[in-house]
């Protein structure tokens, strides 16, 4: 049986700094799309927190990040939408 996504929360544009990162209101599960351009995604501990990681998401493509509650993401560019999503069978 495949997955319904199922959305938690209103999408938004991703912060393009560190200090502006957000948790998606503590996220478990975030859908990005990058819409137009490729842009960098980044992964912290916090706000202003310490970088955990980071990968590259090519123009026009779909995303699903797992990440820890409190951990926060930012994007590159102000082209990546983002919003806190589940999943059900």
């Amino acid at each position: 049986m495949a997955n319904i996504t199922q959305a938690l929360g209103a999408e938004i544009v991703l912060p393009t700094t560190t200090g502006t990162a957000t948790s998606f209101g503590e996220a478990r599960i975030v859908r990005l799309v990058a819409i137009g351009v490729s842009a960098t995604i980044s992964v912290v501990s916090g706000q202003s927190g310490t970088g955990i990681g980071s990968f590259t998401m090519t123009a026009n493509t779909t995303e699903y990040l797992q990440k820890e509650y409190t951990q926060c993401v930012f994007a590159s560019n102000a082209n990546v939408r983002g919003t806190k999503v589940g999943f059900t069978n």
